[in-house]
């Protein structure tokens, strides 16, 4: 029979036939996780929860919190909580596992989490200036866009182009 194997999951879909791995739930995300894993989890979630208006949404192995964009996922994993937190410096701690470069104005930060005591400060500070950085990156970028010589320029050819029309 024709088909393929879908590159993301690996699993075999027969020719026509619909398939969207991409799609998930929180629910499905967690379901096997340890009672330990899972009281960390729904901790980690009301923390984040409790900072302000946001979106939280399952994708692919990862759980999102994203304002205007992500500033932190969580891959749960079979022995731990996979945090990946974006801030706009770096930190050396000894919950941070590994600190990158993402974009110009970001640092990724990988942290594990084992155990529900674990989500307290440093790292519920760390969550809450990701959140506050996301918010205010947003904000420059439409400060930036808006005083952009370049897009000033177009704009004022454009409205020369409708009044000569």
């Amino acid at each position: 029979m024709p088909g393929r194997e879908c590159y993301h999951c690996k699993q075999w879909v027969e020719a026509g036939e619909a398939h969207d791995c991409w799609t998930t739930t929180e629910a499905a995300l967690t379901a096997d996780l340890s009672e330990d894993l899972r009281d960390a989890w729904e901790r980690l979630r009301e923390t984040a929860a409790s900072l302000g208006d946001q979106r939280i949404y399952a994708s692919h192995h990862s759980i999102m919190f994203s304002r205007k964009s992500c500033y932190f996922f969580v891959r749960p994993k079979r022995n731990f909580l996979e945090l990946c937190v974006f801030l706009g410096r770096a930190i050396k701690a000894p919950q941070i596992r590994r600190a990158d470069r993402a974009s110009k104005s970001k640092i990724y930060h990988i942290i594990h989490v084992r155990h529900r005591d674990e989500v307290e400060a440093p790292i519920t500070d760390w969550l809450r200036e990701a959140y506050e950085l996301s918010d205010g990156l947003a904000a420059k970028a439409v400060r930036k866009r808006a005083v952009s010589p370049s897009r000033r320029r177009k704009r004022n050819r454009a409205r020369a182009r409708r009044k000569t029309a």
